[in-house]
């Protein structure tokens, strides 16, 4: 019963193919190159190489965000003409969510940060309690070197992951104290853990409505927020 999982929430292409228990097949590619012209020759060859037949997925399940505005849109798309064709359920995964569903290390906060440019990461926390994920934070969007300093305040070890724990090292370094840079495996966004947590999710009976999924932006862009600016409107 495998279930198809995308993320192209940042500019890694993540494409998986898993059943409950086990990841059947894994694509995750940092590249230029935009969604576009990776995402569907990737879901061609990861059904291939598993020689898994698209009527034989029960699912899918995709990262909805925070993160780049037109990835999002992209996986998104994709995600609900695949299911809308084959009939089958949706979930949207949040994508901080499952960075840190796919880093099960119990007795320590997990802090997925991506870039919302100008300084500002996505940001939101997490925690294993008794096997289950936590939420500790909702998402938000924060000045980088404050998200660092409160997080060098908490009383547990803080792992940091995501592209904004690479692209700032140096700060995280500097301030040290408790916090931790994630494995190289685990600091960027896999499909693998969008599959995981999809999958946990359409078992409980999660659907979402193929037509009224959206991304989570939690901000507006910057193409909004310019368009305001030139006819004077304010929010």
């Amino acid at each position: 019963m495998p279930i198809l999982a995308i993320d192209t929430a940042t500019l890694v292409s993540s494409v998986a193919l898993a059943t409950v228990d086990n990841v059947l097949a894994e694509i995750t590619l940092q590249t230029k190159k935009t969604h576009s012209e990776l995402l569907m020759p990737h879901i061609a060859k990861l059904l291939d190489m598993a020689q898994v037949a698209k009527s034989d997925l029960k699912g899918v399940a995709v990262s909805i965000g925070p993160g780049s505005f037109t990835g999002l849109r992209i996986g998104l798309s994709t995600a609900k003409t695949l299911a809308y064709a084959l009939q089958i359920p949706v979930v949207g995964v949040p994508t901080l969510a499952a960075m840190a569903y796919g880093c099960p290390v119990p007795g320590v906060i997990l802090a997925p940060m991506l870039d919302a440019q100008k300084g500002n990461v996505y940001q939101a926390l997490f925690e294993w309690h008794q096997g289950e994920l936590k939420e500790i934070q909702p998402a938000i969007v924060t000045e980088v070197t404050a998200a660092l300093e409160s997080l060098s305040q908490q009383e547990r070890p803080v792992i940091v992951m995501g592209e904004s724990a690479v692209m700032y090292r140096d700060k995280i370094e500097q301030i040290g104290k408790n916090l931790i840079l994630a494995a190289p495996h685990v600091v960027i966004q896999r499909a693998s853990s969008v599959a995981g947590l999809g999958y946990k999710l359409i078992k409980q009976g999660v659907r979402h409505d193929v037509m009224g999924l959206e991304p989570l932006y939690i901000r507006r862009s910057e193409a909004e927020v310019l368009w305001e600016c030139r006819h004077g409107v304010a929010k």
